[in-house]
């Protein structure tokens, strides 16, 4: 496989993966704003927090009201992680391997992409609607991929490409919420905290799971165990690690001699790290940071995954079927 071919394919998963992460966590919002006390906090301005794109935020001096942060984080052009951008940026790359792809998949991300051009009929619908069509746009071509795609080097690279971006939406919505949406400590335990800690279930498409597993209160601890810890949900931090590892292992299938590389190393820690921890560990060291040091080793393992994969002339050296790396 061309490094070029598994590059794309890597970051076709990962825009994709944040657009739906995007329209997820705007759709919570939305609803929440509505139950909100008057004058109470708006939980707009830590989405753009999530995202990572604050500083950019403030830079194009737009407004701070919650259309302004909305049209910001899904329609606008001058923002390179916007949902149409991530769309668009999919499409891209999918355009350039339409022969390693399947035609169910291209088709997907075309139409997406058409839908959300200027003038088409979704930007008509109300917001709630607009976010719900491009989040199920999302899932379904995730659904077409693991319907479609075989198993090989095409179907891991677009699996570490999710998995990667999902960790790190994760984390970042859960850090948010510790250190930005309750400014004031009054609020702890009220009737806004219990809706704050419901959204932010939702906003990663937790709530239900979390009621089934934990079946106990909302609380911090618990919330946080289970978005970070927990080892079957599929969007928590330490299963998203262990799809990781587990794509990674089977990439490089044959074991190479002498000691572990940096991202061997590194693969091996994370997912050491957040699998052998306590949530009470981690809150009483302190859990932003924690958090913090998860996506500095995040972006350390998406460059160490570049440098390895993404910067080579081909990927001759890797079988063709890895199927059989792992037991």
């Amino acid at each position: 496989m061309l490094s070029r071919v598994a590059d794309s394919l890597y970051w076709i998963n990962r825009y994709v993966e944040r657009a739906e992460n995007i329209s997820r966590f705007v759709e919570v919002s939305e609803a929440m704003a509505l139950d909100c006390p008057p004058g109470s906090a708006e939980p707009w301005l830590p989405l753009v927090d999530a995202s990572g794109d604050r500083d950019l935020f403030d830079r194009l001096a737009v407004g701070q009201n919650p259309k302004d942060v909305i049209r910001f984080l899904v329609s606008d052009h001058e923002n390179p992680n916007s949902i149409v951008n991530c769309i668009a940026m999919a499409r891209e790359n999918a355009r350039q391997i339409r022969d390693v792809i399947t035609t169910e998949m291209w088709e997907q991300i075309n139409g997406l992409y058409w839908s959300l051009q200027d003038g088409e009929a979704i930007w008509q619908e109300p917001e709630q609607e607009q976010l719900r069509d491009i989040r199920r746009g999302c899932q379904l071509f995730y659904g077409i991929t693991d319907a479609t795609l075989s198993r090989d080097l095409s179907w891991l690279f677009s699996q570490l490409g999710r998995l990667i971006e999902r960790a790190d939406k994760t984390s970042r919505i859960l850090d948010v919420k510790y250190f930005l949406l309750l400014p004031s400590p009054e609020e702890v335990g009220g009737v806004l905290d219990e809706l704050q800690w419901i959204a932010l279930l939702r906003s990663a498409g937790a709530y239900q799971m979390f009621r089934q597993s934990m079946q106990e209160a909302i609380a911090p601890s618990a919330v946080a165990s289970f978005l970070l810890l927990d080892p079957i949900f599929p969007r928590s931090v330490r299963c998203c690690l262990q799809g990781i590892s587990d794509t990674l292992q089977q990439i490089q299938s044959q074991p190479v001699p002498g000691p572990p590389d940096d991202l061997e190393c590194l693969r091996g820690q994370l997912l050491a790290r957040w699998s052998f921890v306590r949530i009470d560990a981690l809150i009483g060291s302190g859990l932003h940071e924690a958090i913090d040091h998860l996506q500095s080793d995040l972006n350390r393992l998406h460059q160490l995954i570049h440098e390895r994969y993404f910067t080579l002339a081909d990927l001759r050296s890797i079988p063709a079927d890895p199927a059989c790396a792992l037991s």
